[in-house]
């Protein structure tokens, strides 16, 4: 199940929370749906240079009443916050008037972007839309991931690659990926590269370890269970 599915879906409610966070009535829930779909392609499509840079891995919404509050999970804050704060404010204003509701912005920094799936695809994709060779580049994006501390890597690339007629299907992957285990971290990017022989989709799966439980309930539940073999029964 667990190979052919999204690995964000396959554990959202069970080891993952939603990116989006609020509960809406059937009159309001598409609208609401639509906006913060609105609000995600206005900040990852923003005119401004700083940021494609920043390194921008998710934007989590969440709503009241009263406000809709927006957080940015980045790379490099500094280049979305500006001096003084002085950008984050204009792009508060620019969500207002898209939303026409009241939106509280957090940007909130990334401990390890080394290891984050969308960040890593999104630098192979500009690579890519470079002319830089497709096999090189996975090379070297695998090989910094797993420096970096990450558990396994996959890379996967679809499309006309290095300007071949016929499109067609290249991956790469290092060290463990198990998809179907729900206490591992699979983290999942994708994006496409824009290239004069069309668009290139890279996906890439990132193993970052497993989510920490509670250690002392093994023993006992090893000890609680039943026997392999059922016991022999004895007629008289």
């Amino acid at each position: 199940m667990g190979q052919k599915v999204n690995p964000v879906a396959f554990r959202v409610g069970i080891m993952i929370g939603w990116k989006s966070r609020w509960y809406a009535s059937k009159k309001e829930f598409s609208q609401l749906l639509l906006e913060d779909s609105k609000i995600r392609k206005f900040i990852k499509n923003h005119p401004r240079r700083e940021y494609k840079s920043a390194g921008i891995d998710r934007i989590e919404v969440e709503r009241t009443r009263d406000e809709v509050k927006v957080v940015l999970h980045v790379a490099r804050p500094g280049l979305i916050i500006g001096k003084k704060g002085q950008e984050v404010e204009i792009l508060q204003e620019e969500l207002q008037n898209l939303t026409g509701r009241r939106v509280n912005l957090k940007i909130e920094e990334i401990a390890r972007p080394e290891i984050m799936a969308q960040l890593i695809a999104e630098e192979i994709a500009q690579q890519l839309a470079k002319r830089a060779s497709f096999r090189r580049t996975i090379k070297r994006a695998i090989e910094s991931v797993m420096d970096s501390g990450a558990r396994g890597v996959k890379i996967q690339l679809a499309g006309r690659l290095g300007g071949a007629e016929m499109a067609r299907c290249e991956k790469a992957s290092a060290g463990s990926l198990p998809l179907s285990t729900l206490r591992a971290k699979i983290d999942y990017g994708f994006t496409e590269a824009a290239t004069a022989q069309g668009n290139i989709g890279v996906q890439v799966w990132v193993n970052q370890g497993m989510h920490e439980g509670d250690a002392t309930n093994g023993p006992d539940a090893q000890a609680s269970e039943a026997p392999k073999k059922p016991k022999r029964t004895y007629k008289r």
